[in-house]
């Protein structure tokens, strides 16, 4: 029997890599976003989270697609 309680499949497939080009582009896509909404700090990926989820009105796989799309390599 497979243990599901895996801790590991509980974190969400988030990381930030390279928030200034990252952020540019979301600015671009979505030009209702100001600089404080897109502010960013490390250890408080949950605040920018939600701040984007409020702003664009999405759900937060959605708004973590997003950002994800918008990682350079």
């Amino acid at each position: 029997m497979e243990n599901t309680n895996n801790p590991q499949d509980q974190k969400p497939a988030f990381k930030i890599t390279n928030w200034n080009d990252s952020s540019k582009k979301l600015k671009e896509q979505f030009s209702q976003l100001t600089e404080s909404d897109l502010k960013f700090e490390t250890g408080k990926e949950e605040d920018l989270l939600a701040r984007l989820e409020n702003r664009l009105n999405k759900k937060r796989p959605e708004v973590i697609d997003l950002i994800n799309k918008h990682q350079t390599k």
